[in-house]
């Protein structure tokens, strides 16, 4: 068994675990990623600094991305680890060799399914490894010094399943996890996001703060956070679509209301889209929007 051990701002678990969020962004001052691969549902361990030398919970690793500080505080507000945009801000500048701007690139790892170790059952790591981590670091349960941990670690994660009503005989690791694990809003904003290569869907307008994570089929109608149910579209667009004044069909085609006109005696700019192919789709065809969610918006949502 694989698994990551991230080093820890003791305030930032401070807050989240408070709070006991169970989606949070485990954030690092800089936009230089601490790993270059780690599969999704990767076990994610948090360890905090001293003088709490200790791995208190954890979660597991659902995506990796980088934003602009004030982006990633519109993305994940409170899961960031701050209670207001001033003090995440604040937080990231101590952490950091300058002043934390708007404007700065921040790494961004989104950790979901969080769990937190009653202070009874933290796990000691002096000791443990001989060189100190500074980031974080991947380790392997076949080996010496990540077995001699996994062996702590397992019994504490099968007592915090235990305690939240989970009788899974394993917990969820591997590439199934992105589609059964509690993923959030934040894990499914940036991996849409990402997934459009930061393009709207219908426009391919690349200006990040205008851009937003559409469900096809909403969150409250059964919706799931997953990338083949959003698109990312401009921010006129993402309203529209959800009031049903556009939509896109099965054959990523797009369709606008005759309403926009009837109602706002407007709307030159959006009819230029009306049948048009989608200007931009995922790579992944997993990643692609899902044709049934498509068809339930057209049959749900739209009004022609």
């Amino acid at each position: 068994m694989k698994f990551w051990l991230g080093v820890t701002d003791n305030r930032w678990y401070e807050f989240v675990s408070t709070r006991g969020l169970d989606e949070v962004n485990f954030w690092q001052p800089s936009a230089r990623p601490p790993f270059t691969t780690l599969p999704a549902g990767t076990p994610f361990l948090f360890k905090l600094k001293r003088p709490y030398n200790h791995v208190v919970g954890g979660g597991f690793f659902s995506n990796y991305t980088t934003l602009p500080l004030s982006q990633a505080w519109d993305f994940f507000g409170e899961e960031n680890g701050s209670a207001t945009y001033a003090d995440f801000e604040s937080l990231i500048s101590s952490n950091a060799r300058a002043a934390a701007t708007a404007n700065r690139q921040i790494g961004c790892t989104v950790v979901s399914d969080v769990f937190y170790f009653p202070r009874k059952d933290w796990i000691p790591v002096d000791g443990l490894f001989p060189n100190p981590i500074m980031v974080g670091k991947q380790y392997d349960s076949a080996e010496e010094n990540g077995a001699a941990l996994w062996a702590q670690i397992e019994p504490a994660l099968r007592a915090v399943a235990h305690s939240a009503g989970v009788h899974e005989e394993s917990p969820r690791y591997g590439e199934a996890f992105l589609q059964r694990g509690r993923l959030g809003q934040g894990a499914f904003r940036t991996l849409v996001l990402d997934a459009y290569d930061r393009r709207c869907a219908l426009t391919g307008e690349s200006t990040l703060p205008v851009l937003e994570a559409a469900h096809i089929r909403p969150y409250a109608d059964h919706g799931q956070h997953r990338t083949s149910n959003g698109l990312l579209l401009r921010s006129d667009f993402h309203k529209l679509f959800d009031l049903g004044l556009v939509t896109v069909r099965p054959d990523y085609r797009i369709s606008v209301s005759s309403r926009i006109r009837d109602l706002y005696f407007n709307g030159k700019a959006y009819y230029r889209l009306d049948g048009q192919e989608l200007e931009r789709l995922p790579k992944q065809p997993g990643d692609q929007p899902d044709r049934e969610a498509l068809r339930w918006h057209n049959e749900n949502r739209f009004m022609p």
